[in-house]
């Protein structure tokens, strides 16, 4: 497990292994080529290699386009495109290697249908569509598969806060009327790394309850 934020990772790691699992955490920021470097090279020591890549970076600076300032386009796009990138950068030689290799890119569904007022995040989510295809052909001929999951709108400490009228105007959008788990996210990310998905790639995976089709 790899953020910025290493204490709520700790958290985390404690609770995973006080139920058995194993649970690595190191410091990494997306938008620092050297912090991008530095964690790939302390995993790869402490692991030999990294077969399994998931980048789940999400950041925003929302606001409208006409009033949006450069600073915060270009902070989301470094975090959401550019390090995801160069983290991919940092795994692909050894997965070459290895010929297997799972990457796997979280997106959004605002990546493929736009959202007023999120124009650097849009850009971001479809760019990480557009990587992900490119670098899946680019790859299959190694049996490294690079795919992508686009989450609708999930359940989360972030839509927690948001106010009752604004829930129901989302949960109205949906076909199937609630909101998406953590855990249904998490279950297309673990399908796509698994043996079962061995023939896909290049794919995105929508967990979005038919909110965009």
């Amino acid at each position: 497990m790899a953020a910025r934020t290493v204490d709520a990772l700790e958290a985390l790691a404690g609770e995973l292994r006080a139920e058995g699992a194993e649970a690595f955490v190191v410091e990494l920021d997306l938008a620092e080529p050297a912090s991008i470097e530095a964690a790939a090279a302390k995993v790869a020591a402490e692991f030999g290699r990294i077969d399994i890549l998931v980048n789940n970076a999400g950041i925003t600076r929302d606001g409208l386009a006409m009033r949006m300032k450069k600073a915060d386009w270009d902070a989301v796009l470094a975090a959401n495109l550019t390090g995801s990138f160069l983290l991919i950068q940092q795994v692909l030689p050894a997965m070459m290697r290895n010929r297997w290799g799972r990457i796997i890119n979280i997106s959004s569904v605002v990546g493929q249908a736009g959202n007023a007022g999120q124009a650097n995040y849009a850009a971001s989510k479809a760019g990480l569509i557009g990587m992900t295809k490119s670098i899946a052909q680019e790859m299959a001929s190694r049996n490294v598969t690079v795919n992508a999951v686009a989450p609708g709108y999930i359940a989360t400490a972030m839509t927690e806060t948001l106010p009752a009228e604004v829930k129901e105007k989302m949960v109205g959008a949906i076909p199937m009327r609630r909101v998406g788990t953590p855990d249904e996210v998490a279950a297309a990310v673990r399908f796509l790394a698994s043996e079962e998905a061995s023939y896909i790639t290049g794919h995105t995976l929508d967990v979005n309850g038919g909110l965009y089709m």
